[in-house]
């Protein structure tokens, strides 16, 4: 049911042609980039305040999450992948945070791509499902990396063609200017015509090994040129207006694919901290409060030799207290089986608020959105987290300009 403080609905999403969408700034009648009014509270304010005793108005983030009941709460701390049927539904059911993109959901149920006006229409009915339910607008995401992980600019309608890797942008780097900037603030307009605010990038483990897992992923360089590059394009992606995430926290070095199994890292904590975690604190710092971090699911021994960094309250820890982020943190997808084993009861979702996450990324949100519900009601998850989380999920999305005071 909507609430009542709900000021307006978004606008609509800037329906684009066929072609690749322009890489200018961002459509001021995007609904990615169109507020949606919080709430105000009503004054508290004496009658004739003393001049010494200045009274604080309340935080609108603070009343709307007082708004919001226990189930819309929780839905909120989901990003799953877009379900193949039931999206509309599902995000009223659910009270989703958000959808996380991939390839298939660029086509329609027969296989075919999806024209620029079919696919923003699409985005725009999951915002309105959101906004006749909690006012919340989405979080709509996709992996953009450029390169092996590329999803909705596979789709010829949408794009001229697949955005280049990292390695790639190196490559070009002198026949250009600021090459990963222009990329970076090309792809993110683009992304935001169609209706997409969050993009899963940049890619900020270090590798320079070819025989790595993750090394086409990356830029390929060392820490620090890695580092700089981060900044770039975290800084130009921030000025555009989209999300940015930063992964896979605390990097993922030389470990196998934990997709299909777990990772085990045996490096001592020097080699984090001198090289590993020096792109993700040039990212946060160059982010303004529009990135997040996505941690990996590796068993990084030296942060904690018993659970997966995305189920570790130690990697939080430190990611919170050492480095100081304040913003979102969110797990990898929680249906891998590199953290399924160690949920014995099912309930990974709670098992990853303990740990420190705010954003879950997961298929399995039907079952897991209920069993967070059933957690915080039988007192085995504080309900304290849940309010925690949900917060740095709302001023996430006020500060990429989903909300607005």
């Amino acid at each position: 049911m909507k609430h009542a403080f709900t000021a307006i609905m978004l606008s609509a999403l800037l329906l684009c042609g066929c072609g690749a969408p322009a890489a200018t700034s961002p459509a001021e009648d995007t609904a990615a980039n169109t507020p949606v009014s919080l709430p105000q509270a009503e004054s508290q304010t004496p009658t004739a305040p003393s001049e010494e005793t200045p009274v604080e108005e309340p935080d609108p983030i603070d009343t709307l999450l007082a708004s919001l009941t226990l189930a819309e709460k929780a839905g909120q701390l989901f990003f799953p992948r877009c379900p193949a049927d039931s999206a509309v539904e599902d995000i009223q059911t659910y009270h989703l945070g958000g959808y996380l993109l991939f390839g298939r959901d660029t086509k329609d149920s027969d296989g075919n791509w999806l024209t620029g006006e079919q696919f923003t229409e699409t985005l725009q009915s999951y915002q309105s499902a959101a906004m006749a339910d909690t006012g919340i607008p989405l979080l709509i995401g996709s992996d953009e990396e450029g390169g092996t992980v590329t999803r909705v600019s596979r789709n010829p309608n949408l794009f001229d063609r697949k955005f280049l890797s990292p390695q790639a942008l190196w490559d070009a780097r002198h026949d250009h200017g600021n090459v990963f900037a222009e990329d970076a603030w090309e792809k993110s307009n683009a992304l935001l015509a169609l209706g997409i605010n969050v993009n899963l990038a940049p890619v900020c483990d270090v590798s320079t090994d070819p025989h790595d897992f993750i090394y086409a992923r990356t830029l390929g360089q060392d820490a620090e040129t890695t580092a700089e590059t981060v900044r770039s394009v975290v800084s130009a992606m921030q000025s555009a207006g989209i999300g940015s995430v930063l992964k896979h926290f605390p990097g993922y070095g030389n470990n196998v694919d934990t997709h299909t199994g777990i990772a085990v890292d045996t490096r001592p904590t020097e080699a984090f901290a001198s090289a590993d975690l020096l792109p993700f604190a040039a990212g946060m710092e160059a982010g303004g409060g529009t990135t997040a971090v996505l941690v990996s699911h590796n068993i990084v021994e030296c942060f904690d030799a018993d659970l997966p960094a995305s189920l570790s309250p130690a990697v939080h820890r430190y990611l919170r207290e050492e480095m100081g982020f304040e913003g979102v943190v969110m797990t990898d997808d929680l249906a891998m089986e590199a953290v399924s084993a160690y949920a014995g009861d099912g309930n990974v979702a709670v098992m990853a608020l303990q740990a420190g996450n705010d954003l879950l990324i997961t298929t399995d949100y039907r079952t897991q959105i209920p069993a967070v519900i059933s957690a915080v009601e039988n007192g085995t998850l504080d309900e304290a987290i849940i309010n925690n989380a949900c917060r740095r999920v709302l001023q996430w999305k006020a500060k990429l300009g989903l909300l607005a005071e």
